[in-house]
């Protein structure tokens, strides 16, 4: 394996260029550390990044379960432990997030539903729009489908430099990992 593929960037080695994210969200994670190696698609994913994650239409809820069939879909264990950890801090029950690497009922069905037609068709069909707009709202279907591309992007960061689950959470997930019957 080449020696030369990103890592996540120490304190030490982050660039000038994005140093005001570092205190932020971009030095709690790994993924934004590996990010760090283009300081300046650092800088401009933050802005998206506060839609994305904290002003979101569909709200924290629905967000994750978004977040999670995306990450199951991309075989993304980072982002997949990251947002194990997240639901049970929103409160979520084990088999409602393991549900969702199968397909759920009700409004979690509908909307893992929604994430396949964007992965497997690149789009969603005029039938599946017009049921997650009554859902979700039209600014939800909209915020569904940037949640898709914007976890899809880091799966494909994540995957491609095998970036590492960060340590608090991989911790978690060893001494609590996620139970599939609860």
């Amino acid at each position: 394996m080449p020696t030369d593929r990103p890592q996540p960037l120490s304190d030490a080695d982050w660039p000038e260029a994005a140093r005001a994210l570092r205190e932020g969200f971009a030095g709690q994670l790994n993924v934004y550390r590996v990010m760090a190696h283009h300081p300046g698609l650092l800088n401009a994913w933050a802005p998206l990044r506060a839609h994305v994650v904290k002003n979101s239409a569909l709200g924290p809820d629905r967000s994750e379960v978004v977040i999670l069939r995306t990450a199951h879909r991309f075989g993304s264990d980072y982002e997949w432990a990251h947002h194990v950890s997240r639901a049970r801090k929103l409160g979520f029950p084990d088999a409602r997030i393991a549900a969702l690497r199968g397909m759920p009922e009700g409004e979690d069905g509908l909307i893992a539903r929604a994430v396949d037609a964007l992965i497997d068709d690149r789009r969603l069909s005029p039938e599946l729009d017009a049921e997650l707009a009554a859902a979700l709202g039209r600014k939800g279907v909209f915020d569904l489908i940037a949640t898709v591309g914007f976890y899809s992007v880091l799966g494909y960061i994540l995957m491609s430099f095998d970036t590492p689950v960060d340590d608090a959470i991989a911790a978690e997930m060893k001494t609590n990992p996620l139970d599939p019957v609860t």
